[in-house]
C-alpha cells in the first residue's frame, strides 16, 4: 500500500530544509447439515493443491479470518448490474478443514441475500450475521470439501481502522454512475465475496464477470480474454483476499511488454486518470529496474488498474491506483513516480511472499519502501549517508507517536511506523553485508518463498542463514525497540 503521509520524492528536498511537510439470510433447504468427513477426492482438488495454506488467527485482527479452514481456490462466477446496483454471485470454494469442524464459517457482508448454498453437492443452510457467514456442515481435519454459494445484494463497504491521510472505507465501492472497485487491507474481500479474509490463506483464484455491454471488469490475476460481456481472469500463483482486486466501469485498455516478456496491462478512464498515462507507461522500466536488483518479475502477467482513489494498492498482478492531490504538480511527478515502482516492488515483497498475520506488515512494507527510496534517490542523487539522517530523525518521531513497527496498534493500520522504521532496519543490514549480497537476499527471498506466508521468525532465520551472521538482535531490536536504534 502507497503511503501518503509524506511523498517519498519530496526526500531530496526535505534533505535540504525546504520542506516542512509532515438480520441474517437462510439459505433455502434442510437444516441438518451432512456430513463431509470422508472429503472427496476428483482431481479438480489436486490441481489446486498449491493453494495449500497454514492458516492462522490474526493477532490484529481476530474478527476476520478462520484459522480452522484452509481454501485452496475461488472460483467467482460475478454479474453486475449498474441500474439498481445488484451484485449476483455464485462463489466455488475448494476447501480443507484445518482442524475437525462443525460448522463453516467464512467472512462475508450482510449486505448480501444468500440465495442457496451446497456442501459436495448437498443442500445446506447458511447464514450471515455481522461479518461471518456460517454454514452447516461438518469436516474432519485435512478432508477437501467443495462448498458453493449463490448470493445477490448491493455492496458496502465497512471502515478502515486508520488515521492516515488518505483512509477511505474498505472493500467493494459503488461509484455515483453505478461502476464498482474496491481497495481491501487488511480486510474487505468478504464484502464481494464469501471468503477466509485473513492473509496467512492465500488461494488460487479464477474470476470471471459479467459486465452491460460497453463496460469492462478488470480482476487480479492473468488476464485469460473476453466471450462476449464477460472476461475472464486466472491467478495460478497463491494470492491473499486483501491482494485480489475488482472494477466494473467504462475503461480504455493499453498493453505493453516488460522484461522477460511478460505483458503488461493498463486500464484508465479516459479524462481522469490522463496525467497518470506517462507512469503507467513507464512499467516496463519499472520492472527492469526491480528486476536487476531483485530477480525476475515473479508473476505471468502484470498491470496497472486506475480507480477514483486517495490511494494505492499492491493487488497481485494488477496493482490498483488512485490519483490522490500531491500539492503540486512537480510534486505528482515526483511523487506518483516513486509510488508506482513501491506498488511494483510488492509484487516481489507482500505479493509472491505475503506476511502471516497484521503484526508483521512491517515485513511487506519495508522491503517495498525501501526499494523506493533506493529508487528515488538513485532519481534524486541522494545520498545514503543524507536519506539515513533524515530517515533516523523521522524514525524517532514516528516511534514516539506510533510505537514500534513490530507491534502495530490495531487502530492505526498502515502507518507511517511500519514503513519508514523496518526500511531504515533493512538499511542497517544493507551497509553490514553490502551490495552483493543485500541484493541477494532479497532476490533469494522472494524466489525460495514464492506462493507463501512468512512471519519475523522465518524472515530472521532466513537472513541468519544466508548471509552467515547472526543478525536476530538487529532485527528484533529494531522491530521492538520504543526508541530508534543507535
Amino acid at each position: 500500500m502507497r503511503r501518503t503521509w509524506l511523498p517519498i520524492a519530496l526526500c531530496a528536498v526535505l534533505l535540504t530544509g525546504a520542506c516542512t511537510g509532515d438480520k441474517p439470510a437462510p439459505t433455502t433447504g434442510p437444516t441438518t447439515a451432512p456430513s463431509a468427513s470422508a472429503g472427496p477426492s476428483s482431481p479438480s482438488f489436486e490441481q489446486y493443491s498449491a493453494g495449500r495454506s497454514v492458516p492462522v488467527a490474526d493477532p490484529v485482527y481476530p474478527g476476520y479470518g478462520n484459522p480452522g479452514l484452509d481454501v485452496l481456490h475461488y472460483g467467482l462466477d460475478l454479474a453486475w448490474d449498474p441500474g439498481p446496483k445488484t451484485l449476483t454471485g455464485t462463489a466455488t470454494l475448494q476447501l480443507r478443514a484445518a482442524a475437525e469442524l462443525n460448522e463453516l464459517k467464512l467472512d462475508f457482508s450482510k449486505a448480501y441475500t444468500i440465495d442457496a448454498a451446497t456442501l459436495d453437492g448437498a443442500t445446506v443452510t447458511g447464514t450471515v450475521d455481522g461479518t461471518k457467514l456460517t454454514v452447516g456442515g461438518k469436516l474432519a481435519k485435512d478432508k477437501l470439501a467443495e462448498l458453493v454459494v449463490k448470493y445477490h445484494g448491493t455492496p458496502a463497504t465497512v471502515p478502515m481502522p486508520s488515521h492516515r491521510a488518505d483512509a477511505e472505507p474498505l472493500g467493494l465501492t459503488v461509484t455515483a454512475d453505478g461502476a464498482l472497485w474496491t481497495m481491501q487491507e487488511p480486510y474487505g474481500a468478504s464484502t464481494w465475496y464469501p471468503s477466509n479474509d485473513q492473509p496467512s490463506d492465500k488461494a488460487l483464484y479464477d474470476i470471471n464477470v459479467t459486465v452491460p455491454e460497453g463496460w469492462s471488469a478488470i480482476a487480479n490475476g492473468t488476464p485469460k480474454g473476453r466471450d462476449g460481456n464477460v472476461f475472464h481472469y486466472t491467478a495460478a500463483t497463491p494470492v491473499a483476499t486483501y491482494l485480489t482486486t475488482l472494477a466494473v466501469g467504462k475503461y480504455k485498455q493499453e498493453t505493453a511488454t516488460g522484461p522477460g516478456n511478460v505483458p503488461i496491462t493498463y486500464w484508465y478512464r479516459p479524462g481522469a486518470d490522463d496525467k497518470a498515462l506517462p507512469y503507467l507507461r513507464k512499467s516496463p522500466q519499472y520492472l527492469d529496474w526491480l528486476a536487476k536488483r531483485f530477480g525476475p518479475y515473479p508473476f505471468d502477467s502484470a498491470g496497472v488498474l486506475m480507480v477514483p482513489s486517495a490511494s494505492g494498492m499492491e493487488t497481485q498482478q494488477m496493482i490498483t491506483m488512485g490519483l490522490p492531490e500531491y500539492g503540486s504538480d512537480a510534486a505528482f511527478k515526483t511523487a506518483f513516480d516513486g509510488d508506482l515502482l513501491h506498488e511494483y516492488a510488492h509484487q516481489w515483497f507482500g505479493d509472491a511472499v505475503t506476511t502471516s498475520n497484521w503484526n508483521d506488515l512491517w515485513l511487506n512494507e519495508g522491503w517495498a519502501e525501501y526499494a523506493q527510496f533506493l529508487y528515488t534517490n538513485e532519481r534524486d542523487k541522494v545520498t545514503a549517508k543524507q536519506w539515513e539522517d533524515w530517515a533516523r530523525t523521522t524514525d524517532a518521531r514516528l516511534r514516539q507517536r506510533l510505537g514500534p513497527p513490530g507491534k502495530p496498534r490495531a487502530d492505526s493500520f498502515a502507518e507511517s511506523n511500519v514503513y519508514i522504521c523496518p526500511a531504515l532496519m533493512l538499511h542497517q543490514i544493507h551497509k553490514q553485508i553490502g551490495d552483493d549480497a543485500f541484493f541477494s537476499l532479497g532476490k533469494d527471498w522472494a524466489a525460495q518463498n514464492r506462493g507463501t506466508a512468512q512471519g519475523r521468525e522465518s524472515f530472521i532465520a532466513f537472513v541468519n542463514q544466508h548471509t552467515g551472521k547472526d543478525f536476530t538482535a538487529l532485527i528484533n531490536t529494531w522491530l521492538d525497540s520504543p526508541t530508534t536504534p543507535k
